[in-house]
């Protein structure tokens, strides 16, 4: 019955968005839209290219610098790269911890929270048994990346 439902206030939601594209102000608005986001872009590009400017990132300061030295080093861009490939890399291990608590029967993925910075993994929140704590700091400990587990989970209160 929900399925249906849901079904049903998707059609009808997409047939009134139909009809309004199909309205004199709905293709207004749409244009509208579009050149705000063109305009937005525009800004973007620009902010791009001063950033560029201000770093000495041109073309011509790195054609320069390379036939001076043989060599283009950017000390602050590198350091925000690594910054970003930790963080995907730590998002990755926390989504592979949280997905192997979602399969396992015994450990509550709604009651375990999971928080990983530099592949050091925390886990925190509320579980059944001494035995489950054992269990969930095992599941992380197994996900690749991994380089420390701290557990703060509690027992639950009977």
């Amino acid at each position: 019955m929900k399925i249906f439902l849901a079904l049903l206030a998707g059609i009808l939601l997409g047939g009134a968005g139909a009809w309004y594209y199909s309205t004199a102000q709905g293709k207004a608005h749409v244009h509208a839209a579009g050149g705000e986001i063109q305009s937005a872009a525009k800004s973007a590009g620009q902010a791009v290219q001063a950033q560029l400017k201000v770093l000495d990132l041109r073309a011509e300061d790195l054609k320069d610098e390379l036939s001076r030295t043989g060599q283009v080093i950017r000390r602050k861009a590198k350091a925000a790269g690594q910054a970003i490939a930790d963080g995907t890399a730590d998002a990755r291990i926390t989504a592979k911890i949280k997905g192997k608590l979602l399969a396992d029967r015994d450990l509550s993925a709604l009651s375990i929270s999971v928080n990983t910075t530099q592949g050091v993994v925390t886990l925190s929140g509320t579980v059944s048994s001494v035995q489950a704590i054992g269990k969930a700091m095992l599941l992380a400990f197994e996900t690749d990346g991994v380089q420390e587990v701290i557990s703060t989970l509690q027992l639950k209160k009977s």
